[in-house]
């Protein structure tokens, strides 16, 4: 039963002991660990504070970066437009151009074939003036000869006039 019932000799030294440790936990241990506890607990409050400013920096950049990209696409909705516009005009240009180009040509060969006409028609006369000239010359040689055969001589010719 000793060991249930401690001496009081026992109890003495054990609360001198007990009151020894308290009081140099307190004066050195005690300052020290709560100084780390709340050093530690202000570490811990600043990381989350840091976490939460990098979220919502994250956000931010996550925000621009869809500004960014939306005005990244709307800038190539833009490019192609114009690419397409252009493409469009100068299209339009070519086909205006070669448009004006066949007119030119059409107008340049009806210059040509008015021209040749009026070359051919130049040389038709000068063929008439020449089937004239002989048709004169003939019946001036025939009429001094004979009168009759002058009048044969021009129906004839006026025959192969009508034929050519």
């Amino acid at each position: 039963m000793e060991l249930l019932t401690p001496a009081i000799g026992l109890i003495f030294w054990n609360t001198i002991i007990f009151l020894i440790v308290l009081f140099i936990l307190g004066k050195w241990g005690w300052p020290v660990i709560t100084k780390g506890l709340r050093k530690r607990e202000q570490d811990i409050k600043n990381s989350l504070l840091a976490a939460e400013d990098a979220k919502q920096e994250m956000e931010k950049l996550k925000a621009g970066n869809e500004e960014l990209l939306n005005q990244a696409r709307q800038e190539r909705d833009n490019i192609l437009k114009e690419a397409k516009q252009t493409s469009n005009q100068m299209i339009e240009q070519a086909r205006q151009s070669a448009k004006q180009e066949a007119e030119n040509i059409i107008e340049q060969a009806k210059q040509d074939i008015i021209s040749e006409k009026e070359k051919a028609v130049k040389e038709v006369k000068s063929q008439m003036a020449q089937l004239s000239l002989d048709i004169a010359q003939k019946v001036l040689e025939q009429e001094v000869e004979n009168p009759q055969r002058s009048e044969e001589l021009i129906k004839k010719q006026m025959e192969k006039l009508s034929f050519r």
